[in-house]
């Protein structure tokens, strides 16, 4: 059965309800793990549609029950509004594990391009708000710096994707005055301790492969365990900005599982 859009009650009476997708596997558990995820779309989408994610129903393939937050509509994919919306439903997962018998589930937020940077900066915002809430944070390609200056993105006109980039990146930080907001920016964040171990994929012919590397290296230096894998140019693993699927599924579900065994130790 394909998984539906449908509305969620989130916490506070003012708040309004958020449009998720739940993708739940044959396998799920009380201790399955419970996946916040965020889509790409690079700040640019807006509307709903019927198309699966691959990573979402991959991850719930794999026994996970993922959660698909549509983070774009109610927030005009413009920050801060962006984040306060993927936090409140990282928040409403959080409570629904808790009263629901998932007390003894990892929670992970997961998010690709820029769903990646989003995911970032949840777990930033977890780290601060709900601290030790958050269990694990999964980014693939996340977009990181909105100069776009490194070496890798030179690539991004080989697959289309400069122009959108740079309009996403001034869609997300129209509302936000400049471009160095810690939560937004991430490249500029200067406190990283404390957050949620990470797991960063990318791949050796990804344009935003030297800023999920420099993050990556980053989080380390500040102490969180990183596991940060590089998929080879021949994976196909650029399609993910077109939500296709391609060689590196596979293996992105074998990274996602040793994370969450490594995460249970």
């Amino acid at each position: 059965m394909k998984a539906q859009w449908e509305n969620i009650a989130l916490n506070g009476p003012s708040a309004s309800p958020l449009s998720v997708r739940i993708y739940q596997g044959a396998s799920v558990t009380k201790s399955s793990p419970l996946v916040l995820y965020l889509r790409g779309g690079a700040f640019l989408g807006s509307e709903l549609d019927d198309r699966e994610r691959p990573v979402a129903r991959a991850l719930a393939d794999t026994g996970a029950f993922v959660v698909e937050a549509d983070y774009s509509r109610q927030s005009r994919n413009a920050f801060p509004h962006v984040l306060d919306c993927a936090f409140n439903a990282l928040n409403c997962l959080n409570s629904r594990r808790k009263k629901s018998g998932y007390g003894k589930s990892l929670l992970l937020v997961v998010g690709e391009e820029a769903g990646g940077n989003v995911a970032a900066g949840v777990a930033l915002k977890a780290r601060d708000l709900i601290p030790g809430e958050l269990d694990g944070q999964i980014l693939l390609s996340p977009m990181i710096d909105p100069l776009m200056t490194t070496a890798s993105f030179r690539e991004a006109d080989r697959i289309g994707m400069r122009q959108r980039w740079s309009d996403g990146w001034s869609r997300y930080l129209s509302l936000a005055g400049n471009f160095s907001h810690p939560y937004a920016a991430l490249c500029q964040c200067t406190r990283l301790a404390g957050v949620a171990p990470a797991l960063v994929l990318t791949a050796d012919n990804d344009p935003l492969r030297d800023e999920a590397i420099a993050y990556a290296t980053r989080l380390k230096k500040a102490g969180v365990p990183v596991t940060r894998h590089s998929f080879p140019a021949s994976s196909g693993w650029t399609g993910i900005y077109g939500d296709e699927s391609g060689d590196w599924l596979k293996p992105l579900c074998r990274q996602f599982e040793d994370f969450v065994a490594d995460l249970k130790h």
